[in-house]
């Protein structure tokens, strides 16, 4: 459907609602008054033509008092310069909806017995009076109707908005998620492919099975793309692959240690975050040194938290915390997948550096994966 034929749709919807409510106020106006004519026996063939002259005019000023209102686009206007210019236009309504209301009265000599006492100037006051009460009722109810009215389309803005908008954070976060995921340094993979060519003839048996840890940690990295997470267990056999490759090239100046609770070997934590921790701790602390160094893994369960620690023989000033791909990318990662529950840090522990992550323990396997409770 076009613009203009939803326009059109839309005023015919809206001008459908105005026509059933006046028909609905005005002969609400119409039963009441005929109610208490009857009570009072004051019902004829008078009071009856009266009645119609004053629904008649209150319809009749009410459709142009509607119009001025759109013309005028009050409804666009402030609050405060709306209700201004609806009681001005209830008064000169409401005193041109009397001031007619009198004439048809005395032109069809239609005075009640208490008018026909009345001087001609007090029936008018009292017409434009009771005018303006029921077009100050008429022009209150089409004011909160099209506040509210206006309160709900702009709720459904926001919503729609913000719909939108998260669909395009979550496109943004998953665009994110993928690049992080599918992160390898390169230089490690040549790293490797030396370490790995100058095996094949000092160690064959040593040189296969560097290629199957190689090829192990590139189809870990390609699977990573995925899935959100994946058990510790699963993560820590790649950290294995990835540390013995790295042992060929460091020999004895590196040194391992593994301290994990069993406990923990399932719990779900981001693919390839260990991995890239470990990398950082070789590149910023062990390579750094002459004499190498220690790196010690970690992982426990601490007050509600999964918590995983890599330490490193280094120095922090030679581990950045604002700087390289690994460090920035786990925050990220972290608060994409987890929000402000999850924390990392970074920090210096005598002659180590210390990386520390926590992750809430309110994270539940399905079969189909993890997710937050």
């Amino acid at each position: 459907m076009n613009m203009s034929g939803t326009l059109k749709k839309l005023f015919k919807d809206n001008f459908s609602i105005y026509i059933l409510f006046q028909a609905l106020g005005w002969g609400f106006i119409v039963l009441v008054n005929i109610f208490f004519a009857i009570t009072f026996a004051k019902y004829n063939s008078r009071f009856v033509s009266r009645l119609f002259v004053f629904v008649f005019l209150g319809l009749l000023w009410t459709s142009i008092m509607r119009q001025v209102i759109h013309k005028r686009r009050i409804l666009a206007k402030s609050l405060k310069m709306q209700l201004i210019e609806f009681f001005c236009i209830t008064m000169i309504f409401g005193a041109l909806c009397g001031y007619c209301e009198s004439v048809f009265t005395d032109y069809f000599d239609l005075k009640s017995s208490a008018e026909k006492n009345l001087t001609r100037s007090s029936i008018i006051i009292s017409d434009i009076f009771y005018s303006f009460i029921y077009l100050f009722i008429w022009n209150c109810i089409y004011f909160i109707y099209h506040y509210v009215e206006k309160s709900r389309r702009q709720t459904t803005d926001n919503m729609k908005l913000e719909a939108i908008v998260k669909e395009l954070e979550l496109k943004s976060i998953q665009a994110e998620l993928k690049v992080i995921k599918s992160h390898i340094n390169p230089h490690f993979i040549f790293n490797s492919l030396n370490s790995i060519r100058a095996l094949i003839d000092e160690n064959p048996p040593r040189a296969r099975k560097a290629v199957t840890e190689l090829s192990n940690i590139l189809r870990s990295s390609m699977l990573a793309e995925k899935t959100e997470v994946v058990p510790l267990e699963k993560e820590i056999n790649i950290v294995k692959d990835y540390l013995e490759l790295e042992h060929i090239r460091f020999e004895d100046r590196l040194q391992i240690s593994y301290c994990l609770d069993e406990n923990t070997l399932d719990r779900p934590v981001p693919p390839m975050l260990v991995q890239t921790l470990v990398e950082n701790a070789i590149k910023h602390g062990i390579s750094k040194s002459i004499k190498g160094g220690q790196i010690k893994i970690t992982s426990t369960i601490v007050d509600g938290f999964h918590m995983i620690i890599i330490q490193n023989t280094g120095e922090l000033d030679k581990f950045p915390p604002n700087e390289g791909f690994g460090l920035v990318s786990t925050e990220s990662r972290l608060k994409l997948l987890f929000g402000n529950k999850a924390k990392f840090s970074l920090r210096q522990i005598d002659n180590s550096v210390e990386a520390m992550v926590l992750i809430p323990m309110e994270v539940v396997k399905e079969s189909v994966g993890y997710h937050l409770n």
